[in-house]
């Protein structure tokens, strides 16, 4: 049974950091990825990795702000958010992708299994 289970979310300050984890079990993936949902939005892509690390994207709004890297030893992979701003609130989820990529992509029709979802709350 496949499972993500993410974690280190929170209320933090603008300015201030967090890191989110994913933790995938019941298979290895191509591609991890994480998207966002703030209420009454659509859920919109954040970033995605390759299982290699290489490739990484982002979406602008995030770019040069968040990291996102892989550990294949634990089957994790980590997004880390510096210079958070109230905008970045968002219920977070971390998603996988099954098929054989080389490039990770930015669609959520992409992405077969999904975390519960984690809360970042950002004040201003």
């Amino acid at each position: 049974q496949v499972r993500l289970v993410e974690s280190g979310g929170g209320l933090v300050q603008a300015g201030g950091s967090l890191r989110l984890s994913c933790t995938a079990s019941g298979r290895t993936f191509s591609a991890m990825g994480w998207f966002r949902q703030a209420p009454g939005k659509e859920r919109e892509f954040v970033a995605a990795i390759t299982w290699n690390g290489r490739s990484p994207l982002y979406a602008d709004s995030v770019k040069g702000r968040f990291s996102i890297s892989r550990d294949n030893a634990k089957n994790t992979d980590y997004l880390q958010m510096n210079s958070l701003k109230p905008e970045d609130t968002a219920v977070y989820y971390c998603a996988a992708d099954a098929r054989t990529v080389l490039v990770p992509s930015r669609e959520a029709t992409a992405y077969g299994d999904w975390g519960q979802g984690t809360q970042v709350t950002v004040s201003s």
